[in-house]
Order: C-alpha cells, then structure tokens, then sequence
C-alpha cells in the first residue's frame, strides 16, 4: 500500500522539496499552497511557485483563505493523507498538523534548536555563523520544538550571501525531505518506530521576522558585524543607508555586496573615500568597507564600477 502524502509550502523554496518527492514516485495526493494575491505595479494576481508547479504536474491543489475554514478542514481530511510535509508554509493550527495518523514534519532551514523562527537563513548570517543546515522533525504545539528526524549542516563561508546559502539549503533540504519520507515509508509499512531525538530548548535561539529597522546599517559599528548585515540580507531585503552627497538631498541607498578591510582609522564613521571611478569605500569603528554592488532608490542594482560613472560623489559625502 503506498503511503498518501498531502504538501504544503509556498515559495520557490519549497518547490525543490515537492519535486523531489514527485520524481521519486512518492502518492502525493494533495497540495495546499496560499491564495492567489495582487502584486507588483499592476496588482495582477500572482499565483505562489507551489501553484505553479502543482499545477503543471496536475497535483490536487488547495488554496485555503484561511486554515480552520470548515470547507478546508473537510476537504483535507478526504484526502486521508498518511503524512503531511510543510516546506516554508503558514503556522498550522492544531486540527490541519494532527490530523493524519504518521504526523506532520517541517523541513527547517537551520540546525534546530538554533534559529527557530521565520527568518533563520538570515541571522544566521547576520550572527556570523560559521554553519547552518537544514532540520525534519515532527510538529507539535509550540513553533519549531518538536522532536527531530534528520539534519544536515551546510558552511557559511566569509562571503555567503543570504541567497547563496537559500539555494544551498534548497538543494540539501529537498534531499533531506526525501530522506525522510523513505524513513517514514518505511515506519508506515513495518510499524518500525521512527528514532527521534528531542530539541534541547538550552540550546534554542530566534530568527524573528526581519523588519525595516533590522536593515538600516549603524556605520558605528565593527565592520564585520556590518559586513555581515549586508551578506545577510543580500539579495532580499538589502541593507540599507542614507547618502548625504554635499548639499544634495539625502539619498536612500541599498547596499548588496561588500568587503572589509580591518585597520585603524582616523576619519569619521561613515565618511566615503573613492576615487570616483573604480571603488567606494566607507569608514566605520575599526576598518573600511568596500561596496561592490549598490541600487540609489527608484534604480536597478548594479556594479560600484557602473555605478561610479553615472554618479558623482562629492567631496566629504558621507553615509549616515
């Protein structure tokens, strides 16, 4: 008897996970994912990358407005799913993650119990960790606590941006998804016990959701905990900074890219040094960045060289 499998998750993230499954061959007998919304300029209905997928490998697809929505409930209970795999989805009340008899497992992206929350890769980065990973482990009431099945870590070198650790946990967690639908495949036809190993809460740290004020640089600061602030929210949200160019009107600018130069400076914090043409470097506590990809507001990110011919600094410019 094969094992019945609803999904649920969202963004592109996820879509490694469900594929996984799907090549392998796995009764994925239902996927839910969020509701159409508008987006962009033109507010046109956008549908999430699960949809997208869902619907190109004609997957039975569930959009609930909301998850304790009787129709909803009743819905996914004649799926009768074994097991339920949430890949980046929304905190599930208690009737959706109880209901089918083998539980329902949440890839996470981090080594649980370190960064429970909904933005783990980046403070990861943004902390100065040396590691990550990925984490499957049984839900239960309290977010991110429940007994781990698998993990698998992954490094985080000096230069690994947000998104570049995204898609490497992308590809790991998708292999560990499958790992543990073959372990509970396996509990499913040999009534074996699954090993779990409980979360030390000693242990836990949070990866609370990143908001505006997260992302504004304080070119006080050492310039490596600056250096990490921009790699962990490059490409999305960005770091971000205030350009007082001369007279100029204060200029909102993202920063994506950056190095660190460790010294003992004697200019004022924020104060920029370039030479208009090929670098733009900044002063904080103890060294200089170095920017290597900016955006000014309203504009395309680019390059500090392109960036440095269509855009005069002036002298004593300084980021505040």
């Amino acid at each position: 008897m094969s094992m019945r499998i609803v999904f649920m998750g969202t963004p592109e993230f996820a879509v490694a996970s469900l594929d996984v499954l799907v090549k392998n061959n796995y009764n994925v007998v239902g996927v839910v994912t969020v509701p159409d919304k508008p987006a962009g300029r033109g507010q046109q209905m956008q549908q999430s990358a699960i949809k997208n997928y869902a619907v190109e490998h004609n997957l039975k697809l569930l959009q609930p407005e909301k998850l304790k929505d009787q129709n909803f409930i009743a819905e996914l209970k004649s799926l009768n799913a074994d097991v339920q795999f949430v890949v980046a989805f929304r905190m599930l009340p208690e009737i959706v993650w109880d209901m089918p008899k083998m539980g329902t497992y949440n890839l996470h992206a981090s080594l649980l119990p370190k960064y429970r929350g909904a933005a783990p890769i980046n403070w990861a980065i943004i902390n100065g960790e040396k590691e990550s990973g990925v984490t499957t482990f049984k839900l239960k009431h309290q977010i991110d606590t429940g007994n781990i099945l698998f993990q698998e870590k992954v490094n985080i070198s000096n230069t690994t941006t947000a998104g570049e650790l995204h898609d490497s946990l992308m590809r790991v967690g998708a292999d560990l998804i499958l790992k543990t639908a073959k372990e509970i495949n396996e509990s499913f036809i040999t009534g074996k016990e699954l090993d779990f190993l409980p979360q030390d809460d000693s242990l836990a740290c949070h990866a609370p959701k990143i908001f505006k004020e997260d992302c504004a640089i304080d070119w006080t600061k050492p310039g490596k905990e600056i250096n990490n602030l921009i790699r962990g929210l490059s490409p999305y949200p960005a770091a971000f900074t205030q350009l007082q160019n001369g007279d100029d009107q204060l200029q909102s600018i993202k920063i994506f890219n950056s190095k660190f130069e460790l010294f003992t400076p004697n200019h004022p914090n924020g104060l920029l040094l370039t030479d208009n043409k090929t670098y733009l470097k900044v002063f904080c506590e103890d060294g200089l960045i170095e920017i290597t990809e900016i955006q000014l507001q309203g504009k395309k990110k680019i390059g500090i060289r392109e960036f440095l011919r269509g855009f005069k600094i002036k002298e004593k410019a300084m980021f505040i």
